[in-house]
């Protein structure tokens, strides 16, 4: 991820069934499950924007938006 980006983690709780996939795979251990076994972003501030959390969610639960911090 560039400097000066911000990550935003879009989880859709109704279509994330729990499964962990997304929290397996991420390199940076940004997710975890929350109190509802659902992914949840507890460490947003160390996501890489690697997206393996959107590309292997077979839910399609989870998008990731990456916003440039300096038009903020």
């Amino acid at each position: 991820m560039e400097k000066g980006k911000t990550v935003q983690h879009l989880i859709n709780k109704e279509w994330c069934k729990g499964c962990g996939i997304c929290i397996h795979f991420c390199p940076k251990k940004v997710l975890e499950f929350d109190g509802d076994g659902k992914a949840d972003a507890v460490r947003p501030e160390d996501c890489i924007a690697c997206r393996l959390c959107e590309l292997r969610c077979p839910d399609l639960a989870i998008q990731i938006i990456e916003q440039d911090g300096e038009n903020e």
